[in-house]
This record gives structure tokens, sequence and C-alpha cells, in this order.
């Protein structure tokens, strides 16, 4: 019987992350959104590209939760998108009603799924689905680390001339200007980049990482990335569904991991059939340490002002 994957919100994130999954071939899939037949066309379109591309995935769009039903995975991405010069800030009092009205909806129709919030400001809204929704914290995971972790990987792999798959990199806490690239961690098969770049030029990657999703949405003008993220929840499922155990940096919410309680914050999580099934405690140095802190202090101010 095939897994079903529910991607509410049709948008560029949403609906490139359905066809990355119909690709995939192991699960069927609803594409859910508020606006009217949009998501229905984008569907029927994605389905008869399966001829083609050899998938048998059912792929159904539609306005209506009900068709949403028994999934067991269900990721949230609709909300406003970040436009030039808006901070991830800017978007928490206009997205954390549509996450919660999200979130009820799912649980409503699929009581017993793992969700993963991909809406920003990310830590965020991941802390209103886990109070919406009442779920254990192994079911409601945000999407981060996975793609701030890909951005530094390119990055270094750029500047060294390098395979992206021999750059390994850990991106911790929230999903924003405070997040923390851990470039003493970071090696490149095996050597730290330390012993490849300068000081100064680790420093630099490390800055373009936390500007990358600005950088880019100051290149298109309009809109933002959803080719990276929808590829970073991709694999997050992936880990999921077929039970992969893969350890990659995701917004969890900590019960005094890395000395944090009670906040969605980015740090190394195993993923698997449960969701989120360990928390993995990497020893930090006490500047990176304070970074952290620094970072769940800025998440914990939105939540303070959503009232949560």
């Amino acid at each position: 019987m095939r897994s079903k994957v529910t991607v509410v919100g049709a948008g560029f994130v949403g609906s490139t992350l359905v066809q990355r999954l119909a690709e995939r071939d192991y699960a069927d899939v609803v594409m859910f959104d508020i606006v009217p037949n949009m998501p229905q066309g984008k569907a029927l379109d994605m389905l008869e590209a399966g001829p083609v591309l050899g998938y048998d995935s059912l792929i159904t769009g539609t306005n209506d939760y009900a068709d949403t039903a028994n999934s067991d995975v269900v990721v949230i991405t609709s909300g406003f998108p970040r436009k030039p010069g808006m901070s991830r800030d800017d978007l928490l009092k206009k997205n954390q009603s549509i996450v919660a009205e999200v979130t009820e909806n799912i649980v409503r129709y699929s009581p017993n799924s793992i969700i993963i919030v991909v809406t920003n400001p990310l830590d965020a809204m991941a802390q209103v689905a886990l109070k919406t929704s009442g779920f254990p914290r192994e079911r409601v995971i945000g999407m981060a680390g996975v793609l701030d972790t890909a951005r530094f990987r390119t990055f270094i792999a750029q500047e060294l001339n390098a395979s992206v798959r021999d750059v390994q990199a850990y991106v911790l806490g929230g999903h924003g200007d405070t997040m923390v690239p851990l470039s003493r961690l970071c090696t490149v098969a095996g050597v730290p980049i330390s012993e490849l770049l300068s000081a100064e030029r680790i420093e630099q990657i490390v800055q373009r990482t936390r500007d990358g999703g600005a950088e880019i949405v100051q290149l298109l003008g309009n809109g933002s990335a959803y080719f990276a993220p929808s590829a970073a929840i991709l694999q997050m499922i992936d880990s999921i569904l077929l039970d992969k155990k893969m350890i990659m940096p995701c917004a969890v919410y900590l019960k005094g991991e890395y000395g944090i309680s009670d906040l969605y914050v980015g740090v190394p999580a195993k993923l698997g059939a449960k969701g989120l099934e360990q928390v993995i405690e990497v020893e930090l140095a006490a500047d990176e340490q304070s970074l952290l802190n620094k970072s769940a202090d800025a998440v914990r101010e939105l939540v303070e002002v959503m009232g949560l």
C-alpha cells in the first residue's frame, strides 16, 4: 500500500515538492490550496507527465481538506511569501493564523500524521503547529537546517571547486539571520575547511549562508527560493517514509537539549518512521553555544509576541 503525503499550499515550493514526490514514485500525493481549480490544474498536468517519466503516483489537486484524510505526512507551505525588504519576522502575525487554521484541519482529517512545517518564520510557525495540534514533538518538525546546510555546502564546494557530495556541514539555530553555521565541524572529504580556506574567507561564506534566502529574494525581485527548499523537504520525507534514520539539522522542540527548553531550534536530528527519533547533541565550543543561545532568544521573542 502506498504512503500518502499531503502538501498544503500549491505555490512554487508546494507544487515543486509535489512534482519531486511524484517522481520518487513511493507515495500518492494530495496538493491542497484555497485557490479554486489551481491545484487541480497543476495536479493534472503533473499526472500527465507520469507516462513519460515512468511514475504511477496518483496526484490529486483539491480545495477540500476531506481529500487529505489519512495522510502519513502533511507539509505546510501555505502562507504569505517573503518580499524584498521584508524580514521573516515581518511575516509573523500574517502567517500565524494561517498555520493554526491549516493545523486544525490536519488534526481533523489526519490525526496520526507527521507534520513538516515550512511556512516562515519557520521556527515560530512550528511552535504554532505543535500547540494547535496537540501532537507530541516527534510528529511536528520544521524544515530549516537541511536547506541552510545545503546552501553552506554549495558555497564551500564552489569555493574549492569540489563535489558537493564531499562537503559535510551543519547549520544550527533559527532559520534566519541568527543561524549558526558550524564551520569548525565542516569537512571536505574528511579534511577540515580550516586547512583549506582562510578564516576570513570562511567567515565570508558563513555570512553568505546566513543571507542565502535574502540573496535569492533580491535576485528574483518578486518571490523567494523554491527549488532548494523543496529538495530539502523531500530529503526529510524520504527519511521518514522510507525509515532511513538519516541525521540532518531540523527545527525540533527542545526539552533541555543544548540547554534550551520549550522552543523550536535547529539542531541535528535523526528522522525515521516515527518522525523525530533522536536529537543528536554535538558538543559545542563556548562561542558556538553563545551564538545558538542568541538564535534561540530571537525565536523565543517571536513566540512571546504570538502569545504561545
